[in-house]
């Protein structure tokens, strides 16, 4: 509809990141609109006396810079990143959850987000929101053809937000909590780097419910700690977009899979004496 998918992966992984700095500065125009008390908190200084979302920010761009320089190195020797794609029979959500730094998404049903009830309150958030979320549901428009390239770049990262949003008020449903627990048993999510862990599969967990306050991050159900994922994909995805309830309400949802805490702890010696803690 706004933009041609499939590709190559330089061009795909490029315009991607590209994105994310638009959604930064969409986001910034959007948030300065808004009458919302996430709004007043900014306008207040954020927390502790800081503005989250400077903070939140440059960490995205170093993370963006990253990406950058390791797309265009392997731009030449990869193939595309969308598994399957052909071009424009992927559907909008298809695409987006198969890009590289997005494995943490899951594919969220059309009839979920056709539901008003289920989007209520973002239509406020989002700039573009209805174009932005014909774009999500693959819904053809002819005013498409009048926009400027700007805007429809714009209306592409709109609709990168929207689905975030979203996606984090779907893991929370009995489908999206199942669809989330396959990629749970194929540890998708990552695993757990501490040594007494053993590998244990992670959970990807928000540290705040408010949008670009910080990056997503995972969480380990043995040692109930949070790590920064590994791929240097993930490391500019929004932690919000999974929120700080999905992993608990996860494990009480599935009991069953959740671990015992490692009884091994690391004991720190001198010559083979344990140090005296004061």
């Amino acid at each position: 509809m706004y933009r041609e998918r499939g590709g190559a992966v330089g061009k795909g992984e490029r315009g991607h990141v590209a994105n994310l700095k638009r959604i930064q500065e969409a986001l910034d125009k959007q948030v300065d609109r808004s009458n919302s008390s996430s709004s007043t908190v900014f306008a207040r200084g954020g927390i502790n006396g800081k503005d989250p979302r400077s903070a939140f920010k440059s960490s995205t761009q170093d993370n963006m810079a990253k990406c950058s320089d390791a797309e265009v190195s392997e731009a030449d020797s990869e193939e595309s990143d969308v598994s399957g794609s052909d071009g424009d029979d992927t559907c909008w959500i298809s695409w987006f959850c198969n890009l590289r730094g997005n494995e943490f998404f899951c594919e969220v049903d059309d009839d979920y987000i056709q539901d008003d009830f289920n989007l209520c309150g973002l239509s406020s958030q989002i700039p573009y929101y209805d174009y932005a979320l014909d774009l999500i549901l693959d819904v053809e428009s002819s005013l498409g053809e009048s926009f400027t390239e700007e805007q429809n770049e714009l209306i592409e990262s709109a609709a990168e937000m929207l689905y975030g949003l979203i996606h984090v008020r779907y893991i929370l449903t009995s489908k999206g909590l199942a669809a989330m627990l396959e990629k749970y048993k194929n540890a998708e999510f990552g695993r757990c780097p501490k040594v007494y862990c053993c590998g244990q599969p992670c959970l990807p967990v928000g540290e705040s419910d408010i949008p670009r306050l910080s990056t997503v991050k995972i969480y380990c159900p043995k040692c109930e700690d949070i790590y920064t994922p590994r791929s240097r994909f993930q490391e500019s995805i929004d932690g919000a977009y999974f929120g700080t309830t999905f992993p608990h309400l996860f494990l009480m949802t599935y009991g069953h899979i959740k671990p015992q805490k490692s009884s091994q702890s690391y004991t720190p010696r001198v010559f083979g004496f344990k140090i005296h803690k004061p």
